[in-house]
């Protein structure tokens, strides 16, 4: 990679930052397709995120992703959100096109990808999310839309109940469960909080909901115990590597518009997945 005055920028804001695997997997893909561009890992504190988005128009930088814990707080500084995003609550993505910064939110459609990659159909099916934070609200945008009902569960009960009367709002197939134990058993299950993310974490379900005939899908990218559970039951299983590529994918694809060597950055994430 040579940087020159002519190098594009695009980056990611985010505090803590120093996780990210953001910047091998798009990097590699500005390199592959032989564009003068590179994309930053910035440590953007709270009080300092205006200052930063200001940056993007300065600077003249291609567009950002945003995240934790930047997400909701950067809509009101931005000139446009698209409607999903609006609705999701939440903005991963920033292109700057002239100095107007526009917001989206690419988890959703990222996680519809993934599942589409590993043939796995939400069509008309029983699905049942437990965590309804940032990503819950997004994926749960556009699983609505298809499957034949959506059940939301969360500890923090208050917060369920408004992900679910956000959604009732335009889907008539989304409701709230009041508890994790008993009750029907899904076709997919997803776990969309951060228990697994310490192998000491217990599970989020009790390991007797898992059944052979379902999907087991976790949005943290590793093989978490969850999904060894699901394995171990003969569970079809998912973790969120998936999620994390395509929301990458379609972020490149609206600062560039061009399609990106996906293989290649799967290739590059999953090799910096420890």
């Amino acid at each position: 990679m040579n940087v020159s005055g002519k190098t594009k920028i695009a980056g990611i804001f985010g505090d803590p930052i120093e996780h990210t695997l953001s910047p091998a997997m798009h990097n590699s893909a500005f390199n592959s397709l032989g564009l003068d561009a590179c994309y930053v890992p910035f440590r953007v504190a709270p009080d300092d995120l205006p200052s930063a988005v200001q940056a993007i128009r300065s600077l003249n930088m291609l567009g950002v992703n945003t995240t934790v814990p930047h997400k909701e707080n950067v809509i009101p500084l931005l000139d446009k959100v698209n409607e999903e995003a609006s609705f999701i609550g939440a903005v991963n993505t920033i292109t700057n096109s002239g100095g107007i910064l526009t917001g989206y939110n690419t988890d959703g459609r990222g996680f519809m990808s993934s599942l589409s990659e590993e043939k796995i159909s939400v069509e008309g099916k029983n699905i049942l999310i437990v965590g309804t934070g940032g990503a819950s609200r997004a994926i749960s945008y556009y699983l609505s839309e298809k499957a034949s009902s959506l059940s939301l569960f969360d500890i923090d009960s208050q917060k369920a109940e408004k992900l679910v009367s956000d959604l009732s709002q335009i889907r008539s197939n989304v409701s709230l469960r009041e508890s994790i134990q008993g009750g029907e058993k899904p076709d997919i299950l997803i776990n969309a909080t951060p228990l697994g993310l310490k192998t000491e974490d217990p599970l989020p379900i009790s390991p007797d909901m898992i059944d052979s005939e379902m999907v087991i899908c976790d949005l943290i990218y590793k093989k978490t115990p969850l999904l060894k559970e699901a394995e171990n039951r003969g569970a079809q299983s998912i973790d969120g590597s998936g999620m994390l590529l395509w929301q990458g994918v379609l972020a490149f694809e609206l600062w560039t518009g061009m399609k990106p060597p996906v293989d290649l950055m799967r290739d590059i994430l999953l090799s910096n997945i420890k």
